[in-house]
């Protein structure tokens, strides 16, 4: 009991910072956390979409993530997404967020009048709502659409279209959950990731001061420079060191 108290206060007092100034934090300020709830609070206002890896540079202890971040998605707090930039790369999304993603879509699919918009609420009252996992084959997904009204093959097409699903490509009968519009989102993190790594790679001892190192861009990433510190962090391609005159990150040896 002590500790939900305690962890709500938390999550209370990283919204009232999120809202003040949380985009000028550095990361020097808010790289660990104890909590993974909390730590994707913080990470939210500075990246809609986190990266798996990103927490676990955020909370030491990967085995806590895991069981944690197990928890939120069955309590449908969180969604889980399998993202096509690393075979081990997962996205994960707050459920409110996706589904205002979702209403996007919806009116967007109005306004254009691209085909039957029912099978958005069918998708988002018969699927989401009970498909917690990152896929679903093809054949659950007609059973559950199908509580909603009748399902033709053009209905999936559409859901397909609109950046909700993607085909798995070793099992046609599979389908990822995807996150609308995130095509930009996931060049960017892949070509940001290549660019981080060269640069340090090029300095003398393959490593750099974090404070100065995060207040830089980089040319081929729209992404903020924390959001790839904390991802490549996480993954263990770059591991920090405390020292007397801050946090030094490097490049791991392989």
């Amino acid at each position: 009991m002590e500790r939900g108290k305690k962890r709500r206060r938390e999550e209370e007092e990283i919204e009232a910072e999120n809202r003040d100034a949380n985009h000028s934090l550095s990361l020097e300020q808010n790289l660990s956390f104890s909590d993974t709830n909390v730590a994707l609070r913080m990470m939210r206002a500075q990246f809609p979409q986190i990266d798996k890896s990103q927490l676990y540079s955020s909370v030491k202890d990967r085995t806590q993530v895991d069981r944690e971040l197990e928890s939120l998605r069955r309590d449908k707090v969180v969604r889980i997404f399998k993202l096509n930039t690393g075979q081990d790369d997962h996205g994960i999304m707050f459920l409110e967020d996706y589904l205002k993603q979702l209403e996007h879509v919806v009116k967007r699919m109005e306004e254009k009048k691209q085909g039957d918009v029912d099978v958005f609420k069918w998708f988002k009252g018969h699927v989401i709502e009970s498909k917690l996992e990152p896929c679903i084959e093809h054949e659950e997904l007609y059973a559950l659409l199908s509580l909603g009204g009748q399902v033709k093959d053009g209905h999936i097409s559409l859901l397909i279209n609109a950046g909700l699903l993607t085909r798995q490509l070793i099992d046609p009968n599979m389908y990822w959950f995807a996150i609308p519009n995130i095509g930009s989102v996931l060049k960017g993190l892949s070509q940001g990731r290549k660019e981080l790594l060269s640069l340090l790679n090029r300095r003398r001892y393959k490593e750099m001061m974090l404070a100065p190192l995060e207040k830089m861009r980089l040319r081929l990433s729209p992404l903020d420079m924390r959001f790839h510190l904390r991802d490549l962090i996480g993954s263990g391609h770059l591991k920090t060191a405390h020292t007397p005159s801050g946090i030094v990150v490097q490049v791991s040896k392989d």
